[in-house]
């Protein structure tokens, strides 16, 4: 990999480690629906990301008005297609983890991105073409046997898992053949379809209001830094590194959510398990070695 895209890299990596730990305020508002979490997750996610573009970013926004009128009316149509689907799948995945978390098991909603990687990266050299060497192919049987280990529990749990991973890796495609607008941009415009998405149900289902400090500070919290800040980074990844990459490199997010799971909510983890995740770790290595290897030679030059 050029050195000039290892900032892609590097931006991919930490967009998933922020979500490796998504759970801990997810688990703070178990006492709250699913649908409530969404809906207020995603309103304040709309009025932080608009407050930030026209406080900063007022001369990128005009720079993409102006790229939209200049391109022909197929090619607005598409990009609005585009959107509207990616959007689409965005809050069907947003909702189906939040249920998962809260109401099925954390360890269900953290094999879903185990899932999704494999789903990504064959989605990836199916549909957009993107080449995979051989090692890189046999990464993605490693991490197949690994999930194989994982699937021999609940069927439900599996079943909720493949359906979250399905939305979250047709949602990176999609996201992958729209290089020509400002990321941060792209994930605005999303948030407030999102909104507008979402807003008939808000209003069918809505009963009160709600006013606790606890509700709102995670809120907040999951609004600013594990929703606008890693769906921008992972955007911003896509484009210099292939969505096959990027869906790999998700691996790391169940890994730390397990993690997360034994350490901080105590959950248990039998030895089936660690050996299945020491595969995903090994298949991430593998699938990565050659930008590894780029990074470790690039420090080694200026030691």
């Amino acid at each position: 990999m050029p050195k000039s895209n290892l900032k892609y890299f590097f931006a991919a990596i930490l967009s998933v480690s922020i979500w490796g730990f998504f759970s801990i305020p997810l688990r703070n508002l178990k006492a709250y629906a699913s649908d409530e979490i969404l809906y207020y997750r995603v309103f304040t996610s709309l009025v932080l990301i608009w407050i930030a573009i026209f406080m900063f970013r007022r001369k990128q926004l005009k720079a993409d008005l102006a790229y939209l009128s200049s391109v022909s009316l197929r090619e607005r149509k598409l990009v609005l297609l585009q959107v509207t689907g990616a959007t689409a799948l965005l809050v069907l995945n947003w909702y189906t983890f939040i249920y998962a978390v809260n109401n099925v098991s954390l360890q269900s909603a953290a094999f879903a991105y185990m899932v999704c990687p494999l789903i990504t990266a064959f989605g990836g050299f199916i549909l957009l073409k993107e080449k995979l060497s051989r090692l890189q192919l046999f990464s993605l049987l490693i991490a197949l046997v690994s999930i194989i280990l994982l699937a021999t529990g609940s069927f439900i749990e599996v079943l909720w898992s493949v359906v979250i991973a399905l939305l979250y890796a047709l949602y990176l495609i999609i996201q992958r053949k729209m290089q020509h607008l400002d990321k941060l941009h792209v994930l605005a415009v999303q948030i407030a379809m999102a909104v507008l998405m979402m807003l008939p149900f808000y209003l069918y289902h809505h009963e009160s209001f709600p006013v606790e400090t606890l509700f709102w500070g995670n809120i907040v919290i999951i609004a600013l830094l594990f929703t606008i800040i890693p769906l921008f980074l992972s955007l911003y990844a896509l484009i210099g590194i292939p969505s096959s990459t990027l869906g790999i490199i998700i691996y790391i997010n169940p890994t730390i959510a397990f993690i997360v799971a034994i350490l901080y909510f105590n959950e248990t983890l039998d030895p089936n398990k660690l050996f299945a995740y020491s595969l995903l770790v090994a298949s991430v290595l593998i699938f990565n070695w050659g930008i590894l290897k780029d990074i470790l030679t690039f420090k080694r030059k200026n030691i």
